[in-house]
């Protein structure tokens, strides 16, 4: 799945999908409440309001640069809270050189936050040490972002996360640190999403007039466009997680801006639109 927005091309690279019940990520996403939904079928719920998921990374082409957003979760990785996560053997670097973008072809790595589903092949697994998987490239990691989960003793996953899938990077001396309004690129640019985890970015791509979002996770289904007051589990600060969809609902709203979800599975993107009191997803 492609999108061209000016001269910048994104493509999609699947790891996981999947359809299921919501209730350890949006509780407040029953098939009750989903089902009335109805423009959530059939991309991103079923007949029976169970919530469609998709774990992928991003490809972003401009005319200089070539850069994965969010690395996804990896393989041979242990620690991780949901069981399935760990010890994958996943084909995601083969699917990724068969779409034409092997390792050494990426030039920047580019993590919207540093959870585990974002993160996970930044790095691979090499003679039992965790060896960056992109070796050409700069990884981009938020300074707040990188700040907080480093020294965030309270959660013993995310020192595994870090110690396997971002400290590595670090140690390389891939690493640079960015600012949450950073300009990576003339097409592209960071913008603050915080809620979900303190240093969390969405990426503005403008390019001949033309203008895209990836949300990542400020969002993560498109459920909440809907009903921008449901949270995830997963949020370090729901209220600001509220407001920043409000906010950024608002300034979307009606506009030529293609919003391209993280997590969005089916179509993955469209534009938001008013809907009475709320909005939707036209895709």
């Amino acid at each position: 799945m492609k999108w061209t927005i000016g001269d910048v091309i994104v493509t999609k690279i699947v790891e996981m999908e999947a359809t299921g019940g919501s209730k350890f990520l949006l509780p407040q996403a029953t098939p009750e409440a989903i089902k009335p939904i109805a423009w959530l079928y059939p991309h991103f719920a079923d007949e029976n309001g169970k919530l469609h998921m998709s774990i992928h990374s991003f490809i972003v082409q401009t005319p200089a640069r070539r850069i994965i957003v969010d690395t996804c979760l990896g393989n041979d990785k242990q620690g991780r809270r949901i069981p399935h996560w760990n010890d994958r053997t996943g084909p995601f670097l083969s699917d990724l050189a068969a779409a034409g973008f092997p390792p050494d072809s990426i030039d920047t790595v580019l993590c919207t936050h540093l959870h585990v589903d974002h993160v996970g092949w930044n790095t691979k697994l090499q003679n039992g040490r965790w060896v960056p998987t992109f070796p050409k490239a700069r990884y981009l990691f938020g300074r707040t972002e990188f700040e907080h989960w480093l020294g965030a003793p309270d959660r013993p996953d995310m020192a595994q996360i870090m110690a396997d899938s971002v400290v590595p990077i670090v140690d390389a001396g891939l690493a640079t640190l960015v600012d949450t309004t950073e300009q990576i690129s003339d097409e592209i640019r960071l913008i603050p999403t915080v809620g979900h985890t303190p240093g969390h970015v969405s990426i503005m791509i403008e390019s001949r007039g033309e203008k895209a979002l990836i949300t990542g996770d400020f969002m993560h289904h498109p459920c909440q466009i809907a009903r921008p007051e449901w949270s995830t589990l997963a949020d370090s600060d729901p209220d600001q997680g509220i407001e920043t969809r409000r906010l950024m609902f608002k300034s979307l709203a009606d506009t030529p801006v293609l919003v391209i979800g993280t997590h969005f599975a089916g179509a993955t993107a469209g534009r938001i639109v008013r809907d009475g009191e709320t909005y939707r997803l036209d895709v």
